[in-house]
């Protein structure tokens, strides 16, 4: 059961990398996690190799005396790289326990409490305008709008996420200046974004019909008069939730206070201690659980927090397959799931990447009984699509 190697495998993800953690025990049972590197995160692999000196040699069945061991490491800088770096090995430890007990994940975190996941398409036309070299047909105006949220009802998905553009001349592009795209660091609100947000909407429920539910991610792209702005340009429009990203809980429990809509947010927190302001200022009504970053046995911890302010959980997922299959053991094992994410634009070599893929039956991921995540890289794929040069 003792550990006897770390490695950290990449690939070619398209407009990224898909980013692994290899964990090997003595019996030969090999334990995986995905992180990433690419949403604010470079170096978390580093943090990995650093740290794996102390992790050698220790039992996986001993994984929260292990991260208790390397929190001490990290304390001083507790968060961010460090706490993903903790949250990748904890997660290839939880594979490989799972796999040598012969048991699903989801056994070790007290079982499932449901067999189907309930998800929404995410990034609903935001791949395929950001990047539409990858992900195809391209939408280039709001009839490709309309016939997207048309694709998402016959697929059968109840939900959908979509993220904010602006409808121009010539056609529509992506807006996020809160990661600097395109650089406008004030972050103010204009009416021209308002109306193609507007548009954008209209254009998706018309597609969709009625009875799929319409879900905003508007990020860290506006500030709090901003944010306000918005859910006020879309009151009367119906929203499962509006999702705001802020780094300050009173200033979202404000904007939660005067909302129309419900307010998830939290994807960028780390550790209980990152989302207890959150909850005692009842500033969400969705708390958003990156376990990619987190490890999934620390988001089971914030996951009964939420519960106890009565607050429901939706996993953060637009990583790869194995990602999934993580997010699903979370989600399947937590009592107070919303629903969860995870993105249906693929990109053409994604299937081959892993041993298995996520079976999506009516809009829901179906929860497989195999040890472990229930599927894992494919190494020979891997290396036939080697990662891209950082930049």
């Amino acid at each position: 059961m003792k550990i006897t190697n770390l490695e950290i495998l990449h690939c070619d993800a398209g407009w990224r990398n898909y980013d692994f953690v290899k964990l090997t025990t003595v019996q030969g049972i090999v334990g995986w996690s995905e992180f990433d590197e690419g949403f604010g995160s470079p170096g978390v692999g580093t943090v990995v190799q650093r740290l794996a000196p102390r992790v050698i040699g220790q039992s996986v069945m001993d994984h929260e005396r292990i991260y208790a061991d390397l929190y001490s490491q990290i304390r001083p800088a507790q968060g961010g790289i460090a706490a993903q770096g903790l949250g990748a090995i904890e997660n290839a430890i939880l594979d490989a326990k799972a796999k040598t007990l012969g048991v699903p994940c989801y056994s070790l975190l007290g079982g499932k409490v449901r067999d189907r996941i309930p998800l929404y398409w995410s990034h609903c036309a935001t791949w395929r305008i950001n990047h539409p070299e990858f992900y195809k047909p391209a939408v280039k105006g709001l009839d490709d709008v309309k016939a997207l949220g048309a694709e998402v009802r016959a697929k059968g998905f109840s939900a959908l996420k979509t993220n904010l553009f602006r409808f121009e001349t010539g056609g529509v592009r992506g807006w996020r200046p809160g990661f600097g795209v395109p650089y406008f660091p004030e972050l103010n609100v204009d009416r021209q974004l308002l109306r193609s947000l507007r548009a954008h909407l209209e254009a998706l429920r018309e597609g969709a019909g009625p009875d799929v539910d319409l879900l905003l991610d508007l990020n860290f792209n506006a500030k709090t008069e901003g944010f306000l702005k918005i859910l006020r340009a879309i009151a009367d429009i119906d929203m499962f939730w509006v999702e705001i990203d802020s780094m300050n809980p009173e200033a979202l429990a404000h904007i939660r206070r005067q909302s129309p809509h419900p307010i998830s947010s939290c994807e960028t927190l780390i550790g209980l201690r990152g989302f207890l302001p959150y909850f005692r200022a009842q500033a969400i009504d969705v708390a958003i659980i990156d376990e990619v970053w987190n490890g999934v046995w620390q988001s089971m911890k914030i996951a009964a927090a939420a519960d106890a302010h009565e607050i429901n959980i939706a996993p953060h997922n637009f990583y790869g397959h194995l990602s999934s299959m993580m997010s699903a053991h979370f989600a399947a094992s937590v009592p107070n799931l919303r629903i969860m994410e995870i993105d249906i634009d693929r990109l053409p070599w994604d299937d081959e990447l892993f041993t298995f893929v996520p079976e999506i039956v009516d809009g829901h991921l179906v929860m497989p009984d195999r040890p472990g995540w229930g599927t894992e890289p494919n190494e020979d794929a891997l290396r036939a699509h080697p990662p891209k040069k950082r930049g």
